[in-house]
């Protein structure tokens, strides 16, 4: 079994690999939006070799990695759907025109290296959750089992909810508030931040895993405060009137029952 830093290491290196490979891609095909399908896919392979690293042959990390693979794909493959032939996302094309003829470079570290580094801090508790040979799950990684399942429930629910909605051309520019939206501003990014908590207390358990809550930890301030709720929120007034009287009544993050 190779040890913790030496797993660490060797992960970060696979990311390296691919986030590079991306990039070059990007490059041929002007569109950094790849960066975002293989964002998910990114972490199953994280979590495969640091399985494979790790020798986990144990309960707790196959289960890990089992979990993050279903995440990831489900992610990766819903992202491809939705995005597939509709050209480079606004944001990188934003950027692109900022930058001009330097986007090129920068795009390697703003973009591919910056969703590298956080792509590495955000899969500890799957990295670190591996790294002990103590086989059994208990309790507590149950209750993370749990709490992943309703949040891949919620992140799948979501999306497919909202997927029918858009598909409805009669529903062009109105709001959706049905189905799980009735209850959140963002049942998709409320799912994703239970499955990595869920991810995180199933590492736990593995006393160097512990330090994996950072992971969980980063990624809900992303959703929260950075590349989730508020990107979307500060567009989306513009696009769709009636927005704010649903901003008001219905809660941004955590589901409950909607103000009357």
């Amino acid at each position: 079994m190779n040890s913790s830093p030496q797993v660490l290491a060797l992960t970060a290196v696979c990311i390296v690999a691919m986030m590079v490979a991306l990039w070059i891609v990007s490059l041929i095909k002007k569109d950094a939006s790849i960066v975002d399908i293989f964002w998910g896919l990114g972490f199953v392979m994280v979590g495969w070799a640091s399985w494979q690293l790790s020798d986990a042959n144990s309960q707790r990390g196959t289960v890990l990695a089992v979990l993050t693979t279903l995440w990831g794909v489900r992610l990766g493959g819903y992202l491809w759907w939705r995005n597939h032939g509709k050209g480079e996302d606004f944001r990188y094309q934003a950027m692109r025109k900022h930058y001009g003829s330097k986007f090129a470079l920068k795009s390697l570290f703003i973009v591919f290296g910056l969703q590298g580094v956080l792509m590495w801090i955000v899969s500890l508790p799957v990295q670190l959750g591996q790294m002990t040979n103590d086989a059994k799950i208990g309790v507590v990684g149950f209750i993370g089992i749990a709490v992943w399942a309703v949040g891949f429930l919620f992140e799948s629910v979501g999306d497919i909810q909202l997927a029918r909605f858009k598909s409805n051309s009669a529903n062009a520019g109105k709001v959706m508030d049905r189905g799980l939206w009735k209850f959140t501003r963002h049942p998709n990014y409320f799912g994703d931040a239970c499955a990595w908590w869920g991810i995180a207390l199933i590492a736990a358990e593995a006393r160097i895993g512990l330090f994996g809550i950072i992971g969980a930890l980063v990624m809900n301030i992303l959703l929260l405060k950075y590349s989730g709720v508020p990107i979307l929120e500060k567009s989306i007034n513009k696009r769709r009137p009636g927005y704010e009287e649903y901003q008001r009544r219905t809660s941004s993050f955590v589901p409950r029952m909607p103000k009357k």
